[in-house]
């Protein structure tokens, strides 16, 4: 039984992809404080709800299971962000600014390196070393080393984790790239003072908004997943916030031939 194989066009080239072998780059929400943390967030609660004699566990009894969820997007797994983090504009919602789940992506590898006041940070030069300048992709997704399954279950808050240098996200903006991913707690430093340079950056904030832009931390891309293009598939929950639980998926993407079977065709949208 062959795979089956879909196909998009994007850059004027084509590629393939199998729609049934999904790469989840999320890291899943859970109760309790076994689970990647930052910004001192409290650990995600899920609570039994009880009215009268209802009980919503079927585990205690209920015909049901019925549960309240506290979380903290920005703190607790993996999440996608707008513009609305930074501005007060009430109509900076995630749902109004990401309409369009799919985009080609870029996976890159790098090492943050050490700066003098100790600091680690993801450099530009040593990004666009590695991402092709005459096809850049609509989304890139940063896989910074060391590389772990630690990242899973880290507890950041206080640590000062590695963060990005600000011209990074000016290469990001300036070249029309609209979606960032990374494994990172955020793009900038954990305490500065409110500067947010690499999240102003990216959003060219607030002189000229990309409204469409996002931002997704707190993923995990595990070894086995080479550097190379993919389908993003971008996943949110449809809340009116300026950010979400989310769930990127990837899909490896193949060159192909001038003209791919007609499966399934996805084109690059108009800028």
């Amino acid at each position: 039984m062959h795979a089956p194989t879909a196909t998009l066009t994007f850059r004027n080239r084509n590629y393939t992809f199998d729609p049934l072998q999904p790469l989840d780059i999320s890291l899943p929400l859970a109760a309790g404080p076994e689970n990647v943390n930052c910004f001192w967030a409290e650990p995600v609660q899920v609570e039994t709800i009880t009215v009268g004699d209802f009980v919503g566990s079927v585990a205690a009894g209920g015909a049901t299971n019925y549960q309240r969820v506290h979380l903290t997007p920005h703190g607790n797994g993996t999440h996608t962000e707008c513009y609305g983090h930074i501005s007060p504009d009430p109509a900076a919602t995630l749902d109004q600014c990401l309409r369009r789940f799919l985009f080609v992506a870029q996976v890159v590898t790098v090492a943050p390196r050490r700066q003098e006041n100790g600091d680690l940070m993801v450099m530009a030069n040593d990004v666009l070393a590695k991402v092709e300048g005459t096809h850049l992709p609509e989304a890139l997704v940063l896989r910074t080393l060391p590389n772990s399954e630690a990242k899973r279950t880290a507890h950041y808050s206080g640590t000062n984790p590695a963060y990005l240098e600000p011209a990074l996200a000016q290469f990001l903006a300036e070249n029309q790239i609209e979606h960032l991913l990374l494994d990172l707690p955020s793009v900038d430093r954990e305490e500065d003072g409110g500067a947010l340079l690499a999240h102003r950056a990216f959003w060219q904030y607030p002189a000229a908004v990309r409204t469409n832009a996002t931002i997704t931390e707190l993923i995990f891309v595990p070894d086995a997943v080479a550097d190379g293009l993919f389908l993003l598939n971008l996943q949110v929950t449809s809340l009116v916030l300026d950010a979400s639980p989310s769930r990127p998926v990837l899909y490896a993407l193949a060159p192909a031939a001038a003209a791919p079977a007609p499966t399934v065709f996805f084109s690059e949208a108009p800028h």
